[in-house]
């Protein structure tokens, strides 16, 4: 299934918290995805998602769509979210949860 990029964004953002995987700095990180995989999507500084100094962004994300646990916490790396153009948090996807399946729930948002 294709989308137009036009009709949604991707936003990453790398975290050390989960058994340190992303020690580098932000430049490091970058240089590291973009040698090894075709992004084009934009990616931000190195943050925390979980603890007291979560970024209020995930703070937010996991108010709106707290999961299945008994916490909101992030479980590992590849946690995602969908917000739909009017700033709702629609749908949250474990990290297993591949990009195709995250594309059947993306159709029904545009």
């Amino acid at each position: 299934m294709h989308h137009d990029t036009d009709d949604f964004n991707v936003l990453a953002f790398p975290c050390n918290q989960f058994g340190e995987q992303e020690p580098g700095s932000a430049e490091e990180i970058r240089e590291f995805v973009t040698s090894n995989y075709q992004i084009d999507f934009p990616m931000f500084a190195k943050i925390n998602v979980n603890g007291d100094d979560a970024c209020d962004l995930y703070k937010w994300l996991k108010s709106e769509q707290p999961g299945d646990g008994d916490a909101a916490e992030i479980v590992w790396n590849f946690e995602k979210f969908l917000v739909n153009g009017a700033g709702e948090v629609v749908a949250r996807f474990g990290p297993v949860i591949t990009p195709e399946q995250v594309a059947e729930v993306l159709s029904d948002h545009l």
